[in-house]
């Protein structure tokens, strides 16, 4: 944690780090992905240039999150988003108030003194389309085909009292999350392989078996079909094979998925505006309709096409809720 303290610290320079700090964070791209990677000559010098790419690239995504936004009922009534992702203003306190994450920084040797805790809400964006009331003129018609929005699984990321902290915090976690997904690619051709492996072996026990005429028990032109079969099966088994590299080259391959996840970070998890028009209950609207509300949310999104609206948040402990113990409820109905 230290290490990226320092690395997404203050004043730091796009493309311009210490030597040490960048060796650090290679060393920890391998321990994300595949710790035999140190096995490969020249590894660092492979690494080097792409994490460099991949720090510049987080920097620059959660530099660009607008301020803090206020996490208060005033806050609410002022802000169409807030309104948006919940019901109301009790909910989003009731809501934030249970937040696991929030909880343990409350419960930190820090928490308790915390005037203001501030905190990346994200949420998923969820549409659907249904038959609702609607006024059209001066008349209520119903069955009006719509599109209605809704936000669920809200979560709160690196809560932490100090804007600068918790902004450090979500770009090493924006960071390892492109080593999660160069992770998930690499964990699919240990997969694939592992099971094209099984069945070329499968299929060369089946040819061999088949010329010493043990599963020959029709006739031989038969016999000589199935076994341009399988042959013609295990080729292309073969060749996929091939396709993924020897097995003395996995490792390089390995290696190169890392280097060019990193490379491209800006492909892997970016964000993007998304502006909305909905009236008050959620209802998509056009931007001329006198009950649309205008908004423009951030959506974080990554290459295997996750999506969430995100929000900075500035959060007062004293305006939460309090968090009721259940145990402690259950206990007195006992």
């Amino acid at each position: 944690m230290k290490l990226f303290q320092s690395i997404f610290g203050r004043g730091e320079t796009l493309g311009r780090y210490p030597e040490s700090l960048i060796e650090m964070a290679t060393e920890r791209a391998i321990d994300l992905t595949d710790a035999r990677l140190r096995l490969v000559p020249g590894y660092r010098k492979r690494l080097r240039q792409p994490v460099i790419h991949a720090i510049d690239q987080v920097i620059a995504l959660v530099d660009a999150i607008p301020a803090p936004l206020a996490a208060s009922r005033d806050g609410y009534r002022d802000d169409f988003r807030l309104a948006a992702l919940f019901a109301s203003g009790e909910e989003m306190l009731q809501i934030l108030g249970r937040d696991k994450g929030l909880r343990d920084c409350l419960a930190s040797a820090e928490g308790p003194g915390a005037g203001r805790v501030i905190s990346l809400l994200v949420a998923r964006r969820e549409e659907r389309n249904i038959l609702g009331m609607d006024l059209v003129g001066d008349q209520v018609r119903r069955d009006v085909a719509q599109v209605s929005v809704s936000f669920a699984a809200h979560r709160l990321l690196e809560p932490n009292e100090s804007e600068p902290e918790c902004r450090r915090f979500l770009k090493r976690r924006a960071f390892d999350h492109v080593l999660v997904l160069a992770l998930a690619e690499i964990t699919e051709a240990r997969v694939e392989r592992a099971d094209l492996q099984r069945r070329r072996d499968l299929l060369q026990r089946k040819l061999r078996a088949l010329k010493r005429g043990t599963l020959a028990f029709g006739a031989p032109n038969s016999g000589q079909a199935d076994e341009a079969g399988i042959q013609a099966e295990l080729d292309t088994v073969s060749a996929q094979l091939a396709e993924l590299g020897a097995d003395q080259g996995v490792l390089r391959t390995h290696l190169g998925v890392v280097a060019d996840r990193l490379a491209e970070a800006e492909h892997q998890v970016w964000s993007e505006e998304l502006p909305l028009c909905l009236g008050p209950m959620n209802i998509r609207r056009d931007p001329d309709d006198p009950s649309a509300r205008q908004m423009v949310f951030q959506e974080l999104r990554d290459a295997q096409g996750q999506r969430a609206v995100m929000l900075l948040l500035a959060i007062a402990p004293r305006d939460l809720p309090p968090v009721e113990d259940f145990v402690a409820a259950a206990e007195r109905y006992l």
